[in-house]
């Protein structure tokens, strides 16, 4: 998965669509978790790449560099965790 997120290698094309790497569920928790950059417009994978990196700490600047290996398995890390606390949570509170 890391490979896929990684815009160096860039083993698909640059407008990839999220769900080539990201679940339904991954996709809705994001979007409801990490607020957009104003001048966002286009949902790509690598939009939300920055958004999984930001649930690492990462700040998203314009002097900053790519987010790195580390600070995306971290983001992974979490968005798995929020993601699952949130599949388990709609079965038991759901209607």
């Amino acid at each position: 998965m890391a490979g896929l997120l990684d815009d160096d290698a860039q083993p698909f094309r640059p407008g990839a669509s999220p769900t080539l790497a990201l679940t339904a569920t991954e996709v809705g928790v994001l979007d409801r978790l990490v607020n957009d950059k104003p001048k966002a417009r286009r949902k790509t994978l690598s939009h939300y790449r920055i958004k999984i990196a930001r649930l690492a700490g990462y700040r998203a600047r314009a002097s900053d560099p790519p987010p790195g290996n580390t600070v995306l398995w971290r983001g992974l890390s979490c968005l798995t965790d929020i993601a699952l606390g949130a599949m388990v949570g709609g079965e038991f509170v759901g209607d």
